[in-house]
C-alpha cells in the first residue's frame, strides 16, 4: 500500500518555490491548512502516487491549496480520498493528509 504524506516548506514564509508561478488565486481567498501531525509528506508532480516526488514537506507544515483535482485514492489520517491538493506549480499532495475540515472539495477544481 502506498502512503502519501504532505508537508510544505517555504510557502508560509513567502519564499520562492523554485518553480513557476502558482495557479492564479487571490490572496484573500487562500488560507493555510495543516498537514496531519507527525507526518512528513511527499509532494508529487501530479495528482497520484504514480507521479514522481518533487520534494518533502516537514512535520508541522501548513500549506495553501490553490485548487483540487481527482486522482489516485489514498488512505491517511483524515480518511480515504481521491482528492489531490495543488499547492504550487506542478506540486500536489493527497488530501487524506491535510486537515481541511471536509471530506469533499474546499477549493475550486483545477482547470
Amino acid at each position: 500500500m502506498s502512503t502519501e504524506r504532505v508537508e510544505e516548506v517555504g510557502r508560509a514564509g513567502g519564499t520562492g518555490d523554485g518553480g513557476g508561478a502558482a495557479p492564479a488565486a487571490t490572496a484573500e481567498a487562500l488560507r493555510y491548512y495543516s498537514v496531519a501531525p507527525g507526518v512528513r509528506l511527499n509532494v508529487r508532480s501530479g495528482p497520484g502516487t504514480g507521479y514522481s516526488v518533487v520534494r518533502l514537506l516537514p512535520e508541522g507544515a501548513r500549506i495553501q491549496i490553490y485548487c483540487q483535482t481527482p486522482g489516485t485514492s489514498v488512505s491517511g489520517p483524515y480518511g480515504t480520498s481521491n482528492i489531490w491538493d495543488n499547492i504550487g506549480d506542478g506540486e500536489y499532495v493527497s488530501d487524506a493528509y491535510v486537515q481541511t475540515g471536509s471530506d469533499g472539495y474546499v477549493r475550486p477544481r483545477c482547470a
